[in-house]
């Protein structure tokens, strides 16, 4: 058992910090040399680590270094939304082998989605059928009971809704298959390396062409009983803006107010005049029209309020194209706004991490199921997306050098 724990915890140490010599991972581990060099002489035995060249410098003889093996797992990372599907292949170490992006049509999109993934995975060197998982991210509630995506939260995806979606794509693609929220992956992207990294409570509030959410409860994913907790896309809220335009004060849907053409109109009451969200609130940052940006940031906060009441979070982070446009002076506004409304001082701020971070959380969840099946190995950030009601805090790694 203590030979058990010592491997896993020295795979893990090179998963986590890539090739190290002997030395550098008696260091880590905190074993003798001998046993150090024991430990590394079974696990190549076993096919789980290999020789991956040498560390030259200094005097004396150059230093061998060690890697876990990447071919003992390949898998694939897919952020699915309406513009199409953008595909990553990484082995088990996290190396990317191959990216691929493809529009999908309104129509047969599973099957031009199959030969995407067909394409991805050959272009990373593997067979699709040798993929050991696949991860999407995808615009909407997914129920993992049913394996359906609610068709209120997702009908700009007809194509993907109404049947069971892993089950349909794990036949045809002949892998396993297994479909996320879109904003829950970014979540779980944030806990490992952005904001929110170490935060046991924290809500994300998406900001883009459409409006999403996701909540972390002691360290938990919030999904709720049918895969709809957190989107607030559907939430009704008052319209504080003092701009008319044209939407009820008494009530709206979160989503109405704050996604792109709620964006345009509140703009263009104001004189702005923009091609969409994203470039109304650049206009609005950079010639400073206040009005604007208040009335913006009420709505929002009016949407985050709801969360805040109700979960009592360490902190608002808020994404997406909208967010990073507006960035930090908007996230104070927000505050400001969310403050005169409730009791806790929540501080509200913008996410950290750039890029596609839905295919990069989506990543990190695959490669977290695929270490756990492989090595035993838990990653306390990221769940093991398997099964209706899977637990999200997977339990550290064993203490090193047992």
């Amino acid at each position: 058992m203590l030979r058990e724990i010592n491997d896993r915890a020295a795979i893990d140490a090179l998963l986590s910090a890539g090739p190290l010599t002997r030395a550098d991972l008696e260091e880590v581990i905190g074993l003798s040399k001998p046993a150090t060099a024991q430990l590394l002489t079974r696990l190549e035995q076993d096919g789980v680590v290999v020789k991956a060249g040498v560390r030259g410098g200094g005097r004396g003889p150059r230093a061998q270094l060690w890697a876990v093996d990447g071919k003992l797992a390949t898998v694939a990372a897919v952020d699915l939304t309406t513009h199409g599907a953008d595909f990553a292949i990484a082995d088990v170490t996290g190396a990317i082998l191959a990216e691929h992006r493809v529009p999908l049509p309104a129509e047969g999109a599973v099957e031009v989605f199959a030969e995407a993934a067909e394409h991805a995975a050959l272009a990373a060197g593997v067979p699709l059928t040798g993929l050991s998982l696949m991860v999407i991210g995808a615009q909407g509630a997914f129920d993992p009971n049913t394996g359906h995506l609610a068709p209120a939260s997702a009908p700009h995806l007809p194509s993907w809704s109404g049947f069971d979606l892993p089950e349909r794509l794990a036949a045809r693609l002949g892998i396993e298959v297994t479909v996320e929220n879109d904003v829950n992956l970014v979540a779980l992207q944030e806990m490992a390396v952005g904001r929110a990294r170490g935060l046991r409570n924290f809500a994300l509030v998406w900001l883009d062409e459409g409006v999403g959410g996701a909540v972390v409860v002691d360290g938990r994913l919030l999904r709720g009983a049918t895969g709809g907790g957190g989107e607030i896309d559907w939430m009704r809220v008052p319209d504080p803006a003092v701009a008319d335009t044209g939407t009820p004060k008494e009530g709206a849907r979160f989503g109405n107010l704050v996604d792109y053409p709620a964006i345009r109109k509140l703009a263009a009451a104001y004189g702005i005049e923009a091609t969409d969200g994203t470039e109304a609130v650049r206009l609005a940052m950079e010639s400073e029209v206040d009005g604007f940006v208040g009335d913006l940031a009420a709505r929002v906060a009016v949407g985050v309020a709801g969360i805040v009441s109700l979960v009592d979070p360490e902190v608002v982070l808020l994404c997406g194209a909208v967010s990073r446009v507006a960035g930090e002076p908007f996230a104070a506004a927000v505050a400001e706004r969310l403050h005169r409304l409730v009791v806790p001082r929540t501080p509200v701020g913008v996410t950290a991490i750039g890029g596609n971070a839905v295919r990069a959380g989506a990543l990190r969840s695959a490669l977290a199921s695929v270490r756990e099946a492989e090595f035993g190995l838990g990653d306390h950030h990221t769940p093991v997306l398997h099964g209706p009601f899977s637990p999200v805090a997977v339990p550290p790694s064993p203490t090193a050098g047992l």
